[in-house]
């Protein structure tokens, strides 16, 4: 490179930062004023129990500010206001969030009426550094409600979303999903575990994403030997946060009680040979084409180092696919208080 490109593309470079800087600034200081606008107006307006009146005097607002300043401070957006000052009272929380997160991010927290599962989303978010298209795209998935904390009962959340926003532990229940969708191999009709397995390294990179974004691939049919025999797991990875392998086993079938004691084998096989200092556990995901609710709670899978887990290859329509979600997560809130 010639030293005037080099000198170009550095100039070039501080120039893109300090826009990208100014802007998170602008933005920052956005959320602080739209948070005071509705601050302002829930304390002095809306504290009146007179509905209509606090309409109306919301409307004329609306009015005049959209005059004055643009369409930033119509009727809707100022109920946007209301609500984020009312979701968010605590303006040391307000702070914190505005460091983190933009407006667009913030908003898109709005529409989750769940307080928990809000929580979640920001907590993930926060982690995984997602963009508000990743953002939209996992609460479109259904993420939440696929992930065993879901399960869990109202209480347990709370306390793992505290430890979380705490010191950043991410437990297993914050990793593991089901089902898994992946749709996105473009699988139709028949096909074999090879050719499953093919399509997820063809596609490697969404396929990571739909794990999430601290799983890192270290191989394909991982080969072992024990005894003099060989045996190989499909997929093995690293999640960076729980320090732990992860040995993915695939299957075209239901789930079958002796699927566990293959991936015990493999997971004491990684213990003994393939830990070093600092890592935790291994744990297993046996990834399959069904599964059936009472072998795993009589297996006892959901208390141990292996996860069991559907995969879907086509989706059905989103409505069928909310309400199985919904059934599950109650299914699974009641047993957990039985």
């Amino acid at each position: 490179m010639l030293p005037e490109d080099k000198l170009f593309q550095d100039v070039k470079s501080l120039v893109l930062q300090a826009r990208q800087n100014a802007y998170r600034a602008v933005d920052s200081e956005r959320v602080l004023l739209y948070w005071q606008v509705g601050n302002r107006i829930r304390s002095e307006v809306l504290q009146n129990e007179r509905a209509e009146f606090g309409k109306q005097v919301i409307k004329n607002l609306a009015e005049r500010l959209s005059i004055e300043f643009g369409n930033s401070y119509n009727r809707y957006n100022l109920w946007l206001f209301v609500r984020f000052a009312a979701e968010f009272p605590d303006l040391k929380i307000v702070d914190a969030a505005r460091q983190l997160f933009t407006w667009t991010h913030l908003r898109i927290f709005l529409r989750i009426e769940d307080d928990l599962k809000r929580r979640y989303y920001m907590e993930m978010c926060r982690i995984e550094g997602w963009g508000t298209r990743q953002l939209e795209e996992r609460i479109n998935s259904m993420l939440y409600e696929r992930t065993a904390i879901s399960r869990k009962p109202d209480e347990l959340i709370e306390m793992e979303l505290a430890q979380l926003e705490k010191s950043n532990v991410v437990s297993e229940d914050f990793v593991f999903r089901d089902p898994y969708l992946l749709d996105f191999l473009d699988l139709k009709d028949t096909y074999s575990e090879k050719d499953l397995e093919t399509a997820i390294l063809v596609e490697l990179q969404r396929f990571i994403i739909e794990l999430g974004s601290d799983f890192a691939f270290l191989a394909r049919q991982k080969r072992i030997v024990i005894d003099d025999e060989d045996y190989k797991i499909d997929l093995l990875f690293f999640h960076r946060r729980l320090k732990r392998l992860v040995a993915i086993d695939l299957k075209l079938h239901k789930f079958r009680p002796q699927d566990k004691g293959q991936m015990e084998l493999y997971l004491r096989w990684l213990e003994k040979y393939e830990m070093v200092e600092g890592e935790n556990q291994p744990i297993g995901l046996i990834l399959c084409a069904g599964k059936a609710g009472e072998h795993i709670e009589l297996l006892m899978l959901d208390k141990g180092n292996i996860r069991v887990a559907q995969y879907l290859t086509e989706l059905p329509p989103r409505e069928v696919l909310q309400a199985k979600l919904h059934a599950a997560v109650a299914k699974a809130k009641a047993r957990n208080k039985a």
